[in-house]
């Protein structure tokens, strides 16, 4: 399985590519910072990170996209521009049908630590550890890419049997609905 991580943001998107299954090492494909300037305007920012991501998708030809849930903040604004680049980072991936998954910050950080609560450190460093690389990637933003790709190729087998047994128990509900009508 070959997943695109994106932690979307507006100033730094990061974005990291990890390939493998559960149970196997992980192969860090590439690693890297989608960049838009400050000052630009917004529909020039979020057009700076669609080209970005489409650059990725392009190289990596990804099976999956993973990108981080936003969540709420105190900071409307900077929730605002998290959330409208994690929409062109599902835009882009949609555009092209590849299916998308979304993880909460907690859920990564339990996915790769043990702990949803884990610093940005403790992710950098298992992430490190995880992929056998020689140093953490920098920015943190990059890091945290590489660590929703390792999350979703971690949790994607047992979502997809959870998805399977809620589709097979609808499937059979109805099937024995329909006989006692």
């Amino acid at each position: 399985m070959r997943v695109l991580g994106v932690d979307p943001g507006l100033t730094r998107c990061g974005v990291g590519v990890v390939e493998g299954v559960a149970g196997r090492p992980l192969t860090m494909l590439g690693v890297g910072v989608v960049r838009t300037p400050v000052d630009a305007d917004l529909s020039h920012r979020l057009l700076a990170v669609e080209q970005g991501i489409e650059r990725w998708l392009d190289e990596h030809r990804p099976e999956y996209v993973a990108v981080e849930r936003v969540f709420s903040q105190h900071n409307v604004r900077t929730v605002m521009g998290t959330a409208q680049a994690s929409a062109v980072a599902m835009l882009c991936a949609a555009r092209r049908g590849i299916p998308v998954a979304l993880h909460t910050p907690s859920e990564v950080k339990a996915a790769v630590t043990g702990s949803g609560r884990a610093d940005k450190a403790q992710v950098g460093a298992m992430v490190t550890r995880l992929l056998r690389l020689d140093a953490p990637p920098k920015p943190a933003d990059a890091a945290d890419a590489l660590a929703l790709a390792i999350c979703h190729i971690w949790r994607a087998p047992a979502q997809n049997r959870l998805q399977q047994a809620v589709a097979l128990h609808t499937a059979r509900a109805s099937t024995t609905k329909g006989r006692t009508s």
